[in-house]
């Protein structure tokens, strides 16, 4: 049992054009199991334009592999589902879809993409977090 989790570690960070006015934002803090090849943690999507997708707090479960193409030496792939509420005059609330692909180094650097409900957002950086206190702030 205690092999299970051998070489566990944190990966914090986030996927998108952070500073780019509008631009929604991945924020993940996962889990990250190599001998398993699983991820799980949580992925906040933000966006400065309010509405119901400006704010989404998605719990995600993945697969993290080694890949040796150059630079990039992990694919992980990310999925997960969140309560999307649909805004008035309507009314309802249904079980959306979050999705989200990472070809990165070692730091957790590199570039992605990731989708939820109606947005796809493709080919953007995923940068490392810094300092986990930067991050919360």
């Amino acid at each position: 049992m205690s092999d299970l989790l051998a070489g566990a570690y944190l990966a914090q960070g986030t996927i998108g054009n952070v500073g780019t006015p509008g631009a929604p934002i991945a924020k993940f803090s996962l889990v990250v199991v190599p001998s398993q090849h699983s991820v799980t943690g949580t992925v906040v999507i933000t966006q400065a334009i309010q509405g119901p997708d400006s704010h989404i707090v998605v719990n995600v479960t993945g697969k993290i592999y080694g890949a040796g193409i150059g630079k990039v030496t992990q694919l992980v792939s990310l999925q997960g589902e969140y309560i999307h509420s649909v805004p008035p005059p309507k009314i309802g609330s249904f079980l959306a879809k979050f999705d989200a692909h990472l070809a990165i180094d070692n730091a957790w650097n590199g570039t992605g993409g990731f989708s939820y409900y109606q947005h796809n957002i493709e080919n953007v950086p995923v940068t490392a977090a810094k300092n986990l206190k930067e991050e919360l702030v």
